[in-house]
Formats: structure tokens, sequence, C-alpha cells
């Protein structure tokens, strides 16, 4: 990364106070464990404490009110969140790493129809349909598909390689990663006497408002009739399938590989943990946090931790938990006073 800073530069930049040399300089950054000479760190989780002094960093970003059990040899910078003080950092830095793309790449096919500004950039071999409405600063990176009659709003950002089919409507400032596919047909066939399924047009649409970020290789399936309905705010990670008609509530966030079924409707500021399976035709109420790897089968209420398959309260998983790991010892108990019992009776009959 091309920057130099000294700590006392980067304090009066973001607010902290500082505690040991101002004047060390800040040219990288690194994870705790991992920073060498010239880096700038940051300490949030507590699980890492202990890393701070051994740390090679030269700066660790600390909450305001951290108290060292022993002596550090970087400089500290205290700060109300150091995750998002470094969060804001990197923003920063990536913003001038990006480079400033403007103009079409050729060969690259643009329908006569559609409405693209003087300052949208669309990279070679990527492909935009008739009637394509974009807004100001789009980004279309190349081997990028965009159907038919699509809507892309101000800032958005399509990496190589994503595939938004046609009708679908997407926000301002989302941000779409490679491979993934917004707007293909949902999973619905109706079965024949023979046998054999008849598959239903899938005649709606796929929207997905405002500060919505998708990662790779992430299937959005457009509605059979009507939206499958993304929120605003939604961060969805990689490799995750969202089925038709589903919306998910604004600010919800997921992790890899979590799928839910058709007509699912996810309330908001909602946290869930990869592979967690959601059934289909449920609602999920707000400020749920939904651990890795649960099976949802039912609907559920609001501000619940819910653990396992079929998912029940963290709490009572933990419980049985507990229990489950003592079983095999439950069964030689068992069978142990199950040898003692026939042995008495056997001397009763005796």
């Amino acid at each position: 990364m091309d920057f130099s800073i000294t700590a006392n530069q980067l304090a009066a930049m973001i607010g902290a106070t500082i505690e040991g040399d101002g004047s060390v300089v800040i040219n990288n950054y690194g994870k705790i464990e991992e920073a060498q000479q010239g880096s700038l760190t940051f300490l949030a989780n507590p699980k890492y404490t202990h890393y701070i002094y051994t740390t090679q960093a030269s700066a660790v970003l600390v909450r305001r009110d951290f108290t060292p059990e022993q002596p550090i040899a970087a400089t500290l910078l205290r700060v109300d969140d150091p995750y998002k003080t470094l969060a804001d950092l990197l923003n920063m830095v990536g913003a001038q790493m990006q480079p400033k793309r403007v103009g079409m790449e050729q060969p690259c096919f643009v329908a006569e129809s559609a409405t693209v500004p003087e300052d949208a950039y669309v990279g070679a071999f990527a492909y935009v349909g008739k009637g394509v409405t974009m807004g100001s600063n789009v980004k279309i990176y190349p081997q990028v598909y965009v159907g038919d009659n699509v809507v892309l709003g101000d800032n958005v950002v399509l990496y190589p390689g994503v595939k938004i089919y046609h009708g679908c409507r997407i926000g301002n400032r989302c941000i779409i990663h490679s491979g993934s596919v917004i707007g293909s047909d949902g999973f619905g066939f109706a079965p024949k006497e023979d046998g054999t399924f008849e598959k239903i047009s899938q005649i709606g649409i796929v929207i997905l408002e405002d500060d919505v970020e998708i990662g790779s290789n992430t299937s959005i399936d457009r509605a059979t009739m009507g939206a499958t309905v993304i929120k605003r705010g939604v961060k969805l990670d990689n490799l995750i399938q969202v089925a038709h008609n589903v919306e998910i509530g604004e600010n919800t966030v997921m992790a890899a590989q979590v799928g839910i079924a058709g007509s699912t409707k996810i309330g908001r500021n909602n946290m869930v943990g990869g592979q967690v399976g959601f059934a289909g035709h449920i609602t999920v109420g707000d400020n749920n946090g939904i651990g890795a790897q649960s099976g949802v089968p039912n609907s559920v209420g609001s501000g619940q931790r819910l653990l396992g398959s079929p998912a029940i309260p963290a709490m009572e998983f933990a419980r049985q938990n507990v229990y489950f790991k003592r079983l095999r010892d439950m069964n030689d108990d068992i069978a142990r006073l199950k040898k003692e019992v026939e042995a008495l009776q056997k001397e009763e009959q005796s």
C-alpha cells in the first residue's frame, strides 16, 4: 500500500488519544497476530488481547477504556470503536486503490435503447440489453450480462461474470460480486398424472433496494408472480440461495451457504450464520441471531437466539448438548444396571 503517516498525524485524523511514541511511522495494515513493524492493527475482540503484548505492529487501535496488564511495545491509539475506525481507514485506502473506470471497452454490446450516462463504465465482453436504465457512476465489469429492461440505480457495481435477468431492479449503491445470478427462474414445477413435471412460468422479478451487497456465486430467484425482495442494507455472503418470492428485511446479514426456500419472509436486523436452512412459507421476525448449520422449519418470532436442527433457543441447545455428550456413558450405565437387575432376578428365582 502506497501511504506513509505518523501515529500523531493519524491520531489527529481519527480523533484518537495517543499512548506511546507518536512519531512512529505507519505504512501498512496487518492482523494483530501477524503484523510487522510499520503496520497498524486493532484490538476489538477480547479473545485476541494476549497478542497485543507480543505484536510487532507499530501502532494498535484500542478502546479508550482498555487497561493493559503488562507493558506494550506498540503505540496505542485509543478510540471509541477500534473495529469501525479501522473499517473507515480501510475504506479510504480502498477508494484510492480502486481504478477510476469510465466509458465503454470494446468489444461489448450495448443496445441502442439502453440509457447509459457519460460517467458509466461498461467493460469488455459485457452485454447490456434493450431498455436498460442506468443511474450515474454505474460500473459494469467485463463479461457481465444485463438483461432487457433492467434498472440499475446510482453507483451500482457489477463485478465480472454477474448475470442479471430481464426486468430486475437494482437500487442505489448496490454491489454484486462475481458469478452471482439475479433473477433466474424460481423452482416452480407442477406434478402431472404421468409422474412428470410441468414448468410454471416465473413472471415476477427481483428487487434489490439501496445499499445491498451480494457475495460471489449467490443466486436470487425471480418471483413466480410479484417480486423477490432484498430490502435496504442487506448483506449476503457467497454461495447463498434465495428462492422465489422470498423477502429479506432491512439490514439483515447472512453468512455463506444459507438456503432460503420459497415465499419465506425474513424480518430486519437478523444475523444468520453459515449453512442455515429456512423452510418455505414461514416468517422470521426481527433482531434474531441464528447459529451456523441451524435448520429453521417453522416460523420464528423476534429477538431470539437459535441453534440446532430443528432450531431451538441457544440455551436449551447448550443444555441438550451436555446430555448428548454423555449419551455413551449413560448407555454404558444402563447396560450395567440391566445386567445387575438380571443377576438379582436370577438369584431370587433360585
